[in-house]
């Protein structure tokens, strides 16, 4: 492991120490410790030196995404909410725009990315917000739901309609006609600060529209799923990690009928279960950095596959992780029962269990 991010997953491990349990019950991780991993750079790690980050290569970012993963997995969707936004950015973005708007992101500021509305999730076909120009501006109309990170975001990038086409466009989350509301009581990763945005006629100078604007929808929101796909997939090996350890260190040490739980086979066979699912889902994970890294033509498959094999691992190995703790791992706050609520949000977000496997059976018959 390279001092780089080695000393990465220390500073993420010296703010997080305990705390995740409280951030978990309280809904709120403390925004200033946000911005000061914003501004380490630490939340969007692949963003180029050129515009201030780390550099990060996919493989590298991946162990760290994991590593917050394994502590707090709102710290995590937090991260990957930052990346998802600066890749966006980088992508689609002009270079003025990237030199803009890639800086704040390392250096405190927090952004959030909207593609979900109330009548349009996977279907992004049915997405109603609308982006216009205005002469010299740009009006946005429309309204987002689970935007992650929103609740504590400075940026908002927003997909939309543009005509006949789709944009992007980066919107200040305090201009007037926003309106942030945040979800209640999600079922997991409760303190990654969901919301549901309200944008009313927000007027905005078109240079907030990136890359001018025009292009097809779907090539747009693929664009960012790409990266929140790769960032879940190491998030959930980060669950596995978390429900292994702590199943492992139980079964070590808890007595039962005169011998440690680990003795007992059915019990083994649990542990054995968890330590497959962690390295299955770590070399996808490997594999889909290594397409990502390498610009490889197979980066689209391997990165769904490593999502969806991750995800269906992480909420597997949750619930085993649980019957293997039983009432010890029940309280609410407890590493792995954090860890059962929010490995099921992952089988969801950025493409759900169904949608991925659509997209591997269709890559199945291309092989045919």
């Amino acid at each position: 492991m390279s001092d780089a991010i080695a000393d990465a997953m220390a500073a993420v491990s010296a703010r997080v120490l305990d705390r995740a349990a409280d951030w978990d019950l309280a809904g709120e991780i403390p925004p200033s410790l946000l911005r000061e991993l914003g501004d380490m750079g630490l939340l969007c790690a692949e963003v180029p030196a050129a515009f201030g980050g780390l550099g990060m290569t996919s493989a590298v970012s991946g162990e760290l995404t994991a590593h917050a993963g394994s502590l707090c997995s709102s710290l995590r969707s937090v991260m990957t909410s930052q990346g998802m936004a600066a890749w966006t950015i980088l992508r689609l973005g002009g270079l003025a725009q990237r030199r803009e708007l890639l800086p704040r992101l390392t250096g405190g500021e927090l952004a959030a990315v909207g593609f979900s509305e109330r009548d349009a999730g996977s279907d992004v076909a049915t997405m109603s917000t609308l982006i216009r120009r205005d002469g010299d501006d740009v009006v946005v109309d429309g309204a987002k739901v689970w935007m992650t990170a929103a609740g504590y975001a400075d940026l908002l990038v927003v997909f939309g309609r543009f005509g006949d086409d789709a944009a992007a466009v980066v919107v200040p989350a305090n201009a007037p006609g926003v309106r942030i509301e945040r979800v209640r009581d999600p079922l997991g990763c409760r303190a990654a600060g969901h919301a549901n945005v309200l944008l009313d006629s927000v007027r905005l100078p078109a240079g907030h529209l990136l890359g001018g604007g025009g292009q097809s929808l779907q090539l747009l929101v693929t664009t960012a799923l790409s990266y929140g796909r790769m960032s879940v997939a190491w998030g959930c090996v980060g669950i596995l990690r978390a429900c292994l350890a702590a199943a492992s260190a139980h079964a070590k040490t808890r007595q039962q009928f005169g011998k440690t739980l680990g003795e007992h086979q059915l019990v083994a066979r649990h542990l054995a279960d968890l330590l497959i699912a962690e390295q299955s889902a770590t070399r996808a994970c490997e594999h889909a950095s290594k397409c990502w890294d390498d610009g490889s033509s197979d980066v689209v498959m391997a990165t769904v596959l490593a999502k969806h094999l991750s995800a269906t691992s992480a909420a597997a190995g949750a619930s085993t992780a649980v019957q293997v703790l039983a009432s010890a791992g029940a309280q609410d706050g407890h590493v792995v029962a954090r860890a059962y609520r929010d490995a099921k949000l992952m089988e969801i977000i950025e493409g759900s269990n169904e949608i991925c496997q659509l997209v591997l059976a269709q890559h199945a018959l291309t092989l045919a």
